[in-house]
């Protein structure tokens, strides 16, 4: 898998291809960076949610290793994508704009403080490029999403890896320590993946005030439309306060877009300007896409009920983990990480050999297990075959 070609980076030179020298007139610049990170992927060997799938049996009983919501997109969402296969041989600039802008009166910011795109894979990977350059470091917590840092070290930057706190949270205080002169970028994700774990809304957003004059913050929010209220715990008051942060957000998670890729940042114009450098932004996405994105926006009867159900499975979840005598990290996502009392890498193996794919982690010398949340039957097929190895 580690030597097989990326899908994404072969659909990128397959369009490079089609496109001939009228791609690449006025384009040079977007263009750069991009063979460097491509070429390393390719012979970088790392486990990934995409790695553990393509690996994984074709039919699964319960597919809870990528965090993805099995109850979307909504009907709405599905309609409107029917509805746009009629149009679909046009660009969809319209679409995008009517998006960004349905985005930006919900948050109360301008259109120039956000960059669209397929999914927020792109814009971390235009991030880690950037502020990689000259060999800067990248500070995350460990473990946290390794996307970002992951790529910048491709392109030569020094990855600091800042231990989570005793609670299993990403620590602040240790992280802003970290920062020198050669910070290229701090990297928050929250809620964190794999712990799952949350920060105090009033201490993120001081480490954001402080550590933004000193260099970039970049706040990862993937998951945050699973907190009770996100608009009380999202930093883009940081950057409506003029603050030098980026806010990542996804419709991958609780809308339940992982495979329509649809993602954004939110951030100063001038910083919109930097990643238009490393990705065409909005051009990626489908008219299809957009189409349920405006659909789905903020659909809150849906998106209530989409978390009703997940926060169901996830009490299940606990319930089997306790009964067979295991402790976890309580999580305000969609998946729980809990130790193992057996191998991490065998346990993947003997689920999987039973129909449940899972991930697992090791870290502070002991092995994990990262369970995304699925539909009951799925936690109920987990629970079955759990209960066989614990």
């Amino acid at each position: 898998m580690a030597n097989s070609i990326n899908r994404r980076n072969w659909i990128k030179s397959s369009a490079m291809m089609a496109g001939g020298l009228a791609f690449f007139t006025g384009n040079i610049s977007k263009l750069a960076a991009m063979p460097v990170l491509k070429t390393l992927k390719a012979t970088t060997k790392r486990i990934t949610d995409e790695t553990v799938i393509m690996d994984a049996l074709p039919v699964m009983k319960a597919r809870l290793l990528a965090n993805e919501n099995p109850f979307g997109p909504s009907p709405a969402a599905k309609k409107a994508m029917a509805d746009a296969l009629d149009t679909s041989f046009q660009y969809p600039f319209m679409l995008t704009s009517q998006l960004s802008g349905k985005i930006a009166a919900y948050e109360g910011i301008h259109q120039s403080n956000i960059m669209m795109n397929a999914g927020s894979s792109p814009l971390l990977q235009a991030a880690a490029i950037h502020y990689s350059k000259g060999g800067k470091s990248i500070i995350t917590g460990d473990p946290s999403y390794d996307d970002l840092p992951t790529h910048a070290t491709m392109n030569g930057a020094v990855w600091v890896k800042v231990p989570l706190t005793k609670d299993y949270k990403l620590d602040l205080d240790a992280m802003e320590a970290k920062v020198d002169d050669n910070t290229g970028l701090v990297y928050i994700c929250n809620p964190n993946n794999p712990t799952g774990t949350i920060l105090d809304t009033e201490k993120l957003k001081g480490f954001c005030e402080r550590v933004s004059k000193k260099t970039m913050v970049f706040v990862d929010e993937a998951y945050i439309d699973y907190l009770p209220d996100p608009q009380a715990s999202t930093m883009i008051g940081c950057v409506k306060a003029g603050q030098n942060i980026i806010v990542a957000r996804t419709f991958s998670k609780l809308y339940g877009f992982a495979g329509l890729r649809c993602g954004y940042i939110v951030a100063q114009p001038a910083t919109i300007g930097i990643f238009s450098k490393y990705t065409e932004g909005s051009f990626n996405m489908s008219a299809v896409t957009v189409a349920a994105a405006i659909a789905g926006y903020r659909e809150t009867d849906f998106l209530q009920e989409a978390l009703k159900k997940t926060v169901a499975s996830r009490d299940f979840l606990y319930a089997t983990l306790k009964k067979e005598g295991y402790d976890y990290i309580p999580s305000s996502a969609n998946f729980v990480m809990f130790p193992l009392k057996m191998d991490g890498q065998q346990f993947v193996s003997e689920m999987m050999k039973r129909g449940v794919g899972i991930r697992n982690w090791k870290f502070n010398g002991q092995d994990w297990c990262r369970v995304s949340i699925g539909r009951m039957d799925e936690m109920q097929a987990f629970a079955d075959a759990f209960k066989q190895l614990s």
